[in-house]
């Protein structure tokens, strides 16, 4: 696992503000559509090892008084009860968070937009339950042939019937909790409807990947294709940029693939010789510095293969689960190929198998012979992989996160930091309730240390090393149940598996 600096955020954080500032001064109000994670961005503090996660919440700190942020969410998505795969949350769920997270960080929201509204009735109960929390709502409307008929979207019957959100500062951020909120169609609704009213309002895009300054095939923007197998994005040599500029930069083809009419749009919407009609390709659209941060290539490289190995798994997982198709597995496996990684090059998910090879449940508790295995990687020069095995008192998770913290506590394999009334008292209460399983997860180990830490102060050691292992790897061979993933999320650990039931013995 990488343990090296290839990123500077303070440094991509100077280049980015002053991009955008640029972009600003040639309107009296820009629209800036936010791609990706607003405040959560783990997947570019992974492939850019030194991305700080906050790293779009400092750059909205920076922008200081010029910003509000409005949040976007479709009325499809709050209907089909889509989820967010990091926190696992509805689209309206993390909308709620953002609005309350962003708050703690004295950043508002200053309204939410309901958009492709077509007369769904949980959208106008999600429009309640924001109006009832004092928050600003509004509709925008489903468009026929919003990528046909041009002369109907820009008109009063497409963008201007959208219901206008009333704006203040000079930077509006566009975000939203996942793709497919249309950020783009509000920003581009606003810009119609206040250049109606007098106001010359712009449109930019802020997305980090992928980086249109690096090749097609770098390893980072793989990565992004990686992150995006499933929507079966790809990544692209802008076509519009290269004719009117003679220089590649790298896109993806949803962008490439509408620009024709987002051309369309901006020629029918503004005047020749506006700062809009500057837009000659979706390279201009954006104001992306990714690149300038990077100061170690090689570092940057290796982190984006780590990252496309550990996407492998996240699809394998959801494919059993019945979450994504074949397609997308084999999407991946050409990815993977590009870039010259397999399976087998995640070496704490090879460690946990080895592990479970070797871990066989006592037959005489009960279990019938139940074993598995799980690893985790910490993050220092020389590798170091702890292992955890199956056993009567733990799963296999907890008798690995109990292992690391004993080292990183520097607390000798043979003390035991659990007190055994705990641990006797909680596997009574298993078996009162009528579970089979009464070995503890990861949930009950963490309560049973925090006990264990009033009286035992080894204990408390172990919990003050839990800090440390926020991106540390970890990979378990089997679906883990609730009680050992969320926690282990909560941690911060990067954690994959092989998505096998738990393996049962015969012998």
């Amino acid at each position: 696992m990488i343990n090296k600096k290839g990123f500077d955020t303070a440094k991509y954080l100077a280049a980015q503000v002053k991009r955008i500032m640029e972009r600003v001064d040639d309107f009296d109000k820009l629209y800036l559509e936010f791609g990706g994670k607003l405040r959560y961005d783990n997947h570019a503090s992974r492939v850019l090892p030194g991305f700080e996660v906050d790293t779009k919440v400092q750059m909205l700190k920076k922008l200081g008084e010029n910003i509000e942020i409005i949040h976007c969410i479709s009325a499809k998505d709050i209907e089909g009860r889509k989820v967010r795969r990091d926190f696992g949350l509805t689209y309206e769920d993390q909308i709620l968070k953002d609005i309350t997270d962003l708050s703690e960080l004295g950043l508002d929201v200053s309204a939410v937009v309901i958009n492709r509204y077509s007369g769904e009735q949980v959208a106008l109960r999600f429009k309640q339950r924001l109006e009832n929390r004092s928050i600003r709502v509004y509709l925008g409307y489903e468009l026929p042939d919003y990528l046909e008929n041009v002369d109907m979207v820009v008109s009063d019957e497409g963008y201007g019937k959208s219901e206008h959100v009333p704006t203040e500062k000079p930077i509006v951020v566009v975000t939203a909790p996942g793709p497919g909120s249309g950020k783009m169609s509000f920003a581009m609704s606003q810009v119609y409807q206040d250049r109606k009213k007098g106001v010359m309002s712009g449109f930019a895009k802020f997305e980090t990947f992928p980086i249109w300054d690096l090749p097609v095939e770098h390893p980072v923007n793989v990565a992004y294709e990686a992150a995006t197998a499933d929507l079966g994005d790809y990544n692209c040599v802008d076509p519009w940029h290269k004719d009117a500029y003679g220089e590649e930069s790298t896109n993806y083809n949803r962008d490439v693939e509408n620009f024709a009419i987002m051309l369309k749009i901006i020629e029918k919407m503004v005047p020749e010789g506006d700062p809009m009609t500057e837009i000659r390709s979706p390279t201009d659209m954006g104001v992306n510095m990714a690149k300038q941060g990077i100061i170690d290539d090689a570092v940057v490289q290796q982190a984006s293969r780590d990252e496309i190995v550990r996407r492998h798994y996240m699809y394998k997982r959801e494919f059993v689960e019945g979450i994504t198709t074949y397609d997308t597995l084999d999407r991946m496996e050409k990815i993977m190929a590009r870039v010259g990684v397999k399976p087998e090059d995640r070496k704490v998910a090879m460690a946990a198998n080895e592990a479970m090879e070797t871990s066989k449940f006592d037959e005489t508790k009960g279990l019938n012979g139940v074993y598995t295995g799980a690893a985790i990687e910490l993050r220092s020069d020389t590798p170091l992989i702890l292992t955890g095995k199956r056993s009567a008192i733990l799963h296999s998770e907890s008798a690995a996160l109990l292992n690391v913290v004993k080292y990183l506590a520097g607390i000798p394999d043979e003390i035991d930091v659990l007190s055994p009334i705990i641990i006797e008292s909680i596997s009574t209460l298993k078996t009162k309730l009528g579970l089979l399983d009464v070995s503890l997860d990861v949930k009950e180990v963490l309560d049973a240390l925090a006990v264990s830490a009033v009286f035992n102060p080894n204990a408390a050691e172990c919990l003050d090393a839990l800090s440390k292992l926020r991106n540390c790897e970890m990979h378990s061979t089997h679906l883990m149940d609730a009680g050992c993933e969320k926690p282990l999320k909560e941690l911060g650990l990067n954690i994959t598996t092989d998505a096998k039931l738990p393996i049962v013995s015969n012998n």
